[in-house]
Protein backbone atom coordinates (compact mmCIF):
# COMPACT_ATOMS: atom_id res chain seq x y z
CA UNK A 1 0.00 0.00 0.00
CA UNK A 2 1.40 3.08 -1.07
CA UNK A 3 2.08 5.67 1.92
CA UNK A 4 0.42 9.47 1.98
CA UNK A 5 3.91 11.08 0.11
CA UNK A 6 3.28 8.68 -2.92
CA UNK A 7 -0.29 9.03 -3.01
CA UNK A 8 0.22 13.08 -3.41
CA UNK A 9 3.13 12.54 -5.83
CA UNK A 10 0.85 10.47 -8.03
CA UNK A 11 -1.81 12.90 -8.06
CA UNK A 12 1.13 16.19 -8.50
CA UNK A 13 2.09 13.88 -11.84
CA UNK A 14 -1.43 13.26 -12.98
CA UNK A 15 -1.78 17.68 -12.47
CA UNK A 16 0.96 18.00 -14.10
CA UNK A 17 0.64 16.08 -17.27
CA UNK A 18 -2.68 17.68 -17.68
CA UNK A 19 -3.73 17.37 -21.64
CA UNK A 20 -5.67 20.20 -22.96
CA UNK A 21 -6.87 20.20 -26.50
CA UNK A 22 -9.33 21.55 -28.88
CA UNK A 23 -12.12 19.76 -30.56
CA UNK A 24 -9.71 19.19 -33.69
CA UNK A 25 -7.04 17.41 -31.37
CA UNK A 26 -4.72 20.74 -31.26
CA UNK A 27 -3.11 20.18 -28.66
CA UNK A 28 -2.38 23.60 -26.22
CA UNK A 29 0.15 24.40 -24.04
CA UNK A 30 -1.53 24.22 -20.30
CA UNK A 31 -1.18 27.79 -19.81
CA UNK A 32 -2.69 29.02 -22.77
CA UNK A 33 -5.74 26.94 -22.18
CA UNK A 34 -5.98 28.18 -18.62
CA UNK A 35 -6.32 31.76 -20.29
CA UNK A 36 -8.61 30.89 -22.99
CA UNK A 37 -11.16 29.30 -20.35
CA UNK A 38 -10.73 32.32 -18.29
CA UNK A 39 -11.67 34.48 -21.65
CA UNK A 40 -14.65 32.52 -22.33
CA UNK A 41 -15.95 32.95 -18.92
CA UNK A 42 -15.52 36.82 -19.00
CA UNK A 43 -17.11 36.48 -22.52
CA UNK A 44 -20.42 34.90 -20.50
CA UNK A 45 -20.10 37.59 -18.07
CA UNK A 46 -19.86 40.39 -20.58
CA UNK A 47 -22.70 39.46 -22.30
CA UNK A 48 -24.79 38.75 -19.51
CA UNK A 49 -24.96 34.51 -20.32
CA UNK A 50 -24.80 31.38 -17.94
CA UNK A 51 -22.70 28.75 -17.20
CA UNK A 52 -24.08 25.45 -16.99
CA UNK A 53 -22.34 22.62 -15.53
CA UNK A 54 -22.79 19.26 -15.64
CA UNK A 55 -21.84 15.70 -14.32
CA UNK A 56 -22.80 12.33 -12.67
CA UNK A 57 -22.06 11.39 -9.02
CA UNK A 58 -19.20 13.12 -7.48
CA UNK A 59 -18.72 15.29 -10.61
CA UNK A 60 -22.56 16.12 -10.40
CA UNK A 61 -21.65 17.71 -6.38
CA UNK A 62 -18.40 19.27 -8.11
CA UNK A 63 -20.59 20.99 -11.06
CA UNK A 64 -23.00 22.11 -8.09
CA UNK A 65 -20.07 23.23 -5.85
CA UNK A 66 -18.21 24.75 -8.95
CA UNK A 67 -21.06 26.84 -10.26
CA UNK A 68 -22.23 28.11 -6.59
CA UNK A 69 -18.27 29.31 -6.22
CA UNK A 70 -18.31 31.10 -9.78
CA UNK A 71 -21.61 32.67 -9.03
CA UNK A 72 -20.86 33.94 -5.50
CA UNK A 73 -17.15 35.00 -6.41
CA UNK A 74 -16.73 35.28 -10.08
CA UNK A 75 -20.72 37.16 -9.80
CA UNK A 76 -21.62 34.71 -12.98
CA UNK A 77 -24.76 33.70 -13.97
CA UNK A 78 -24.58 29.60 -13.47
CA UNK A 79 -27.12 27.00 -13.47
CA UNK A 80 -26.79 23.30 -12.51
CA UNK A 81 -29.84 20.51 -12.69
CA UNK A 82 -29.96 19.20 -9.25
CA UNK A 83 -33.84 20.07 -9.13
CA UNK A 84 -34.77 15.96 -7.90
CA UNK A 85 -38.25 16.45 -9.17
CA UNK A 86 -36.94 17.54 -12.26
CA UNK A 87 -33.91 14.75 -12.73
CA UNK A 88 -36.35 11.71 -12.00
CA UNK A 89 -38.83 12.96 -14.33
CA UNK A 90 -36.90 13.29 -16.74
CA UNK A 91 -35.30 9.79 -16.06
CA UNK A 92 -38.43 8.08 -15.83
CA UNK A 93 -40.50 9.50 -18.66
CA UNK A 94 -37.60 10.23 -21.40
CA UNK A 95 -34.90 8.41 -20.11
CA UNK A 96 -31.68 9.25 -18.30
CA UNK A 97 -29.91 9.61 -21.59
CA UNK A 98 -31.74 12.98 -21.23
CA UNK A 99 -31.09 13.85 -17.95
CA UNK A 100 -29.05 17.24 -19.13
CA UNK A 101 -30.01 17.41 -22.73
CA UNK A 102 -33.92 17.95 -22.41
CA UNK A 103 -33.53 21.05 -19.37
CA UNK A 104 -30.86 22.11 -21.31
CA UNK A 105 -32.77 22.57 -24.55
CA UNK A 106 -35.17 24.74 -22.66
CA UNK A 107 -33.14 27.02 -20.83
CA UNK A 108 -29.47 27.01 -22.85
CA UNK A 109 -29.16 29.55 -25.27
CA UNK A 110 -26.79 30.87 -28.11
CA UNK A 111 -23.28 32.12 -26.23
CA UNK A 112 -23.91 30.28 -23.22
CA UNK A 113 -21.43 27.80 -22.04
CA UNK A 114 -21.34 24.22 -21.22
CA UNK A 115 -19.10 22.36 -18.87
CA UNK A 116 -19.34 19.03 -18.75
CA UNK A 117 -17.19 17.09 -16.01
CA UNK A 118 -17.14 13.15 -16.33
CA UNK A 119 -14.04 10.76 -14.92
CA UNK A 120 -14.90 8.35 -17.38
CA UNK A 121 -15.88 10.63 -20.58
CA UNK A 122 -17.77 7.88 -21.75
CA UNK A 123 -21.65 9.12 -20.12
CA UNK A 124 -24.39 9.06 -22.11
CA UNK A 125 -25.91 11.80 -20.49
CA UNK A 126 -23.46 14.08 -20.89
CA UNK A 127 -22.84 13.25 -24.70
CA UNK A 128 -26.25 13.98 -25.11
CA UNK A 129 -26.23 16.99 -23.40
CA UNK A 130 -23.67 18.19 -25.39
CA UNK A 131 -24.76 17.64 -28.99
CA UNK A 132 -27.56 19.87 -27.12
CA UNK A 133 -25.56 22.60 -26.61
CA UNK A 134 -23.66 22.50 -30.35
CA UNK A 135 -27.18 22.72 -31.91
CA UNK A 136 -27.84 25.94 -29.29
CA UNK A 137 -24.59 27.46 -30.95
CA UNK A 138 -23.21 27.30 -27.03
CA UNK A 139 -19.71 26.67 -25.61
CA UNK A 140 -18.79 23.90 -24.43
CA UNK A 141 -15.67 23.13 -22.28
CA UNK A 142 -14.83 19.08 -21.07
CA UNK A 143 -13.02 17.78 -18.03
CA UNK A 144 -12.14 14.04 -18.39
CA UNK A 145 -9.67 11.57 -16.86
CA UNK A 146 -9.10 7.63 -17.85
CA UNK A 147 -8.83 6.03 -21.35
CA UNK A 148 -7.28 8.90 -23.35
CA UNK A 149 -9.28 8.13 -26.35
CA UNK A 150 -12.89 8.23 -24.11
CA UNK A 151 -15.38 10.64 -26.45
CA UNK A 152 -15.79 13.21 -24.15
CA UNK A 153 -12.23 14.11 -24.95
CA UNK A 154 -12.91 15.62 -28.05
CA UNK A 155 -16.49 17.01 -27.94
CA UNK A 156 -15.50 20.75 -26.12
CA UNK A 157 -13.90 23.67 -27.30
CA UNK A 158 -11.85 22.87 -24.78
CA UNK A 159 -11.25 19.65 -23.54
CA UNK A 160 -8.76 19.35 -20.15
CA UNK A 161 -8.10 15.00 -20.12
CA UNK A 162 -5.69 14.23 -16.99
CA UNK A 163 -4.36 10.46 -17.02
CA UNK A 164 -5.69 9.39 -13.91
CA UNK A 165 -6.85 5.63 -13.60
CA UNK A 166 -9.28 5.95 -10.88
CA UNK A 167 -12.10 7.83 -10.14
CA UNK A 168 -10.25 8.91 -6.82
CA UNK A 169 -7.46 10.89 -9.08
CA UNK A 170 -9.72 11.76 -11.75
CA UNK A 171 -11.76 13.60 -9.39
CA UNK A 172 -9.29 15.07 -7.19
CA UNK A 173 -7.47 16.49 -10.12
CA UNK A 174 -11.05 17.93 -11.67
CA UNK A 175 -11.49 19.64 -8.49
CA UNK A 176 -8.39 21.46 -8.34
CA UNK A 177 -8.61 22.18 -12.30
CA UNK A 178 -11.97 23.57 -11.44
CA UNK A 179 -10.97 25.89 -8.08
CA UNK A 180 -7.67 26.97 -9.99
CA UNK A 181 -10.41 28.09 -13.06
CA UNK A 182 -12.46 29.66 -9.96
CA UNK A 183 -9.57 31.77 -8.25
CA UNK A 184 -8.98 32.81 -12.13
CA UNK A 185 -12.63 34.32 -12.49
CA UNK A 186 -12.95 35.59 -8.73
CA UNK A 187 -13.89 39.33 -8.28
CA UNK A 188 -12.58 41.44 -6.14
CA UNK A 189 -15.79 44.05 -6.27
CA UNK A 190 -18.82 42.13 -5.20
CA UNK A 191 -20.81 42.61 -8.27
Amino acid sequence: MKNYQERIADLTDILLRLEVTRQTGEPLDQDAAISELAEMTELTRTFHKTIFMIGNGASASMASHIAADLCKNGGLCTEVFTDLALITAVANDLGSEQLYATPLQRRGTPGDLLVAISSSGKSPNILEAIRVARKLNMSVVTFSAMEAENPLRRAGDLNFYVAAPTYGQAESAHAVLLHLWVDCCERTDNT
